[in-house]
């Protein structure tokens, strides 16, 4: 039994924690879909098992996975490694698991009888809904934010508004960062306008300011532009933003229009933002073999040869005192990657996962695959 609560998490007490305070573990799914992952999902699976495993090293870590792919993943993954029967469309946690809060001091309203950790459980539409979306049934995935709750027993707050956790980036201290291009998209919650958006996430995700970047990452089409491929925070105070050099490329000038937004907004606590610059790789395509490997179907999304990959090395998980970082195979930008994330993070080994190519074949990458519970 999972268990409801009543009213919002700010009205309880609720906020939702920066990505670098504590957790108590790590929540993946396991990819399988022959629509969407190449080959059956055998190349997907193996970088899968090589995040969980570096995560592992820092938190633990469990993997939900369907009953068919059960034997198939408790095989790749560590013995430590937690795995679940759990049913799903597809496996990207971020986006369809809860997005959890905490509540660190009573208040009031709340009193002691709350828990001090609640999920939020959003509508999903798979990115779009029938029209625009990445595959037409996410019925199962509309169940797991309440199956993860339920397995850990913890308690619940259900809303209708469609959000994707990949959509929002916060700072812990009242500021949040997010896209136009995302979140205002027709296809979402076209009921609702950018004034009444802003109001739900300041009353579910405890936050106090909203920064909008007008676009996200270029070719970030599946998910419309999450901010998790764009911009994230370091610190407060600190964000990172998807960078390119080069003019002549179509990032650049969404880069540019975010660097200038940024430098000209301030976080809840009115600071000015430190903004470093984290340079994507160079140009990725689809090749032909990689779109052959994808099964053709009207379930899902085609995955069309010579279509430029959303690479960005911004998509990143931050665990327990390590970075869990993409890796395209383009030496000079990877090794790049690594010296700034080494430089921002000092404190944190940066764990580079080499053919993070074949995540992001599928639309995503790691911070799109991973949810972090918070320690209480």
């Amino acid at each position: 039994m999972v268990m409801h609560l009543n009213g919002t998490p700010c009205a309880l007490g609720f906020h939702m924690p920066a990505e670098w305070e504590t957790h108590a573990q790590c929540w993946m799914g396991w990819p399988e879909r022959a629509d969407n992952w190449r080959d059956g999902a055998v190349h997907a699976q193996r970088v899968f098992a090589r995040v969980a495993s570096a995560i592992s090293r820092f938190e633990s870590v469990t993997v939900c996975v369907s009953s068919a792919q059960w034997e198939n993943a408790r095989s790749q993954l560590p013995e430590h490694i937690r795995v679940v029967e759990m049913n799903m469309n597809d496996s990207w946690f971020r986006d369809i698991g809860p997005t959890f809060v905490v509540r660190r001091s009573t208040t009031p309203e709340s009193g002691d009888a709350v828990s001090r950790i609640a999920g939020i459980d959003w509508n999903f539409n798979s990115w779009g809904g029938l029209e625009d979306g990445c595959y037409c049934d996410w019925s199962l995935d509309l169940l797991v934010a309440k199956k993860i709750l339920g397995i850990e027993k913890i308690p619940r707050f259900s809303h209708s508004m469609v959000l994707e956790g990949g959509s929002i980036h916060v700072d812990g201290e009242g500021t949040c960062l997010t896209t136009e291009e995302c979140l205002l998209n027709k296809n979402r919650n076209p009921h609702l306008s950018k004034n009444q958006i802003e109001d739900e996430l300041k009353t579910y995700l405890g936050i106090r300011k909203v920064i909008w970047l007008p676009r996200g990452l270029y070719g970030d089409d599946d998910t419309n532009g999450h901010i998790d491929n764009m911009c994230c925070f370091v610190r407060p105070g600190v964000v990172m933003l998807s960078w390119i050099d080069d003019e002549t490329d179509p990032q650049y000038e969404r880069s540019v229009e975010a660097y200038s937004l940024l430098s000209n907004e301030t976080d809840a606590n009115g600071r000015k933002f430190e903004i470093i610059k984290l340079h994507v790789p160079s140009p990725l395509y689809m090749t032909e073999d990689e779109a052959a490997g994808v099964s053709l179907d009207n379930e899902a999304k085609p995955r069309l040869p010579g279509t430029r990959l959303a690479a960005s090395y911004v998509n990143f998980y931050i665990a327990n005192k390590a970075i869990i970082a993409p890796q395209f195979g383009d030496k000079k930008w990877d090794d790049e990657a690594v010296r700034v994330l080494s430089k921002a993070f000092p404190h944190h080994e940066v764990v580079g996962i080499e053919g993070a190519r074949e995540i992001v074949l599928a639309g995503g990458n790691i911070h799109c695959i991973t949810q972090q519970q918070p320690a209480i």
